[in-house]
């Protein structure tokens, strides 16, 4: 019985395809939590693969619900006794839409595995993660017989629908959530070859702006020099708020600046795009910082969507309307119930008034990070050098967003997040896919975490 023994039993179910038979199961459950008529498969994946495993480890489970969520939500835990460190872990087994556009012999529910790639809709983002974590419990289990610590585990069915009802769950049953720490793995590392650590996620808003002169289309030959275009108009007004070169206009949407221990430890790492991946653009974005800085403690401010006319049927007509869908990612130090009213006084003085900008429209994310010199960070952080005689990369936060403030905010938990994919996984676009070597070292760094948090 040792920590080697742990780790050979995990990465040995990559190897004799136990891990990959689950995950198949797991794939061709189609949990897309947006897509009404998926209820049933919500429900399926919770009751029929979730529940029956975690009772064949030891774990008490039951279901938890709320009116606003799409799914229910599983609670197991083991508790092994008193005064034993306690560990909340997280983790969605719902899905975004397979869509249309997969490579010949892919398909978003049924999983292959290619080129040293599983394919399949969730293979990334977030059965294949959750499936690496449960593996290694598994394994932790059959060498030592005990975790050696209490540990809860809290899977939702709506991550991808903007975890509506995740936040009163976890009010209403704080007291059964009560941990010493979040350990938790979605979203990627920095590197395909980096284990990484993250402590928190930018937050992330949504909202429209929109310019509506008239009701209908006039004709351009008519009207073209008389009439104001609102898709010329909102072009300008968009670069009010962002500069040409993707620099933030309103200060309010920024942090201001930058913690040095922040910096110190961005500092220490370079994001590696993979040949796949677009090359980096080092003069888009804030002047004078780091591109690691821009993406992990800085804000970006994106146009995500734009409307004006009808490019599929074109009119040879002045349009009527323009709307365009921005989307802030930010960093802690940035307030949210500020960022529409800047929005909106920024316009006023450029002299956009006709611009309406519309409240938030879906579900709002709040910026965390732990503070990396807190003990948690450095315990983690020692696992995983161990296992892979190599430092892991430590994140302040991910650059993306995730529900991590109901744990780290409401909860009060100190939060850890260990992530099995990387940036060019193509989570919510076709071709989904998880590298068979993340994989597997993911099952070799949970094993020997769970192995030390238990000694």
């Amino acid at each position: 019985m040792s920590r080697e023994q742990a780790i050979a039993t995990a990465v040995n179910a990559m190897e004799d395809g136990r891990f990959r038979e689950r995950l198949a199961r797991f794939v061709s459950i189609a949990s897309a939590s947006r897509v009404p008529e998926a209820k049933g498969d919500l429900e399926r994946f919770v009751e029929h693969e979730l529940t029956p495993l975690f009772r064949s480890m030891g774990f008490a489970t039951r279901l938890l619900h709320h009116p606003m969520a799409p799914g229910p939500c599983l609670y197991a835990e083991r508790i092994e006794g008193v005064g034993l460190p306690t560990v909340l872990q997280y983790g969605h087994g719902d899905v975004v839409a397979g869509l249309d556009g997969w490579s010949e012999g892919l398909s978003p529910f049924e999983m292959v595995e290619r080129d040293g790639r599983f394919y399949g809709r969730g293979t990334a983002d977030n059965k294949g993660q959750l499936n690496v974590n449960l593996t290694a419990l598994e394994a932790l289990l059959a060498t030592r017989g005990r975790l050696g610590f209490n540990l809860k585990y809290l899977i939702e069915m709506g991550e991808e629908s903007g975890s509506l009802g995740l936040r009163e769950i976890c009010a209403e049953h704080a007291d059964l959530l009560r941990a010493d720490v979040l350990i938790a793995s979605d979203g990627p590392r920095i590197a395909i070859d980096k284990p990484t650590i993250f402590l928190g996620a930018r937050g992330g808003v949504s909202f429209y702006i929109e310019i509506k002169a008239r009701e209908s289309f006039q004709h351009s030959g008519n009207w073209g020099g008389l009439l104001s275009n609102p898709g010329v108009e909102l072009c300008h007004a968009i670069g009010a708020l962002i500069g040409r070169n993707g620099e933030i206009r309103v200060p309010e949407l920024t942090p201001g600046s930058i913690p040095d221990n922040v910096r110190k430890h961005l500092s220490r790492l370079r994001i590696t795009p993979t040949a796949d991946d677009p090359p980096i653009e080092p003069w888009w974005g804030e002047p004078g910082l780091t591109a690691e800085e821009k993406v992990f403690a800085w804000s970006s401010f994106e146009v995500m969507e734009m409307e004006c006319g009808n490019l599929a049927q074109p009119l040879y007509a002045i349009p009527p309307s323009a709307r365009a869908r921005l989307q802030l990612r930010f960093p802690v130090g940035v307030d949210v119930d500020a960022v529409v009213p800047a929005v909106r006084k920024r316009l006023q003085e450029a002299g956009y008034p006709r611009v309406v900008v519309h409240e938030p429209h879906d579900a709002i994310f709040l910026a965390t990070r732990l503070d990396p010199d807190h003990p948690w960070v450095d315990r983690v952080a020692a696992s995983l050098e161990r296992t892979m005689k190599a430092p892991p990369a430590i994140l302040p936060n991910l650059g993306g967003s995730l529900p991590n403030d109901i744990f780290a905010r409401d909860l009060q938990l100190p939060t850890i997040w260990i992530p099995h994919s990387y940036s060019g996984c193509l989570q919510h676009a076709p071709n989904e896919h998880l590298p068979i070597s993340i994989a597997a070292e993911g099952l070799a760094i949970m094993a020997a975490l769970y192995w030390d948090l238990g000694e």
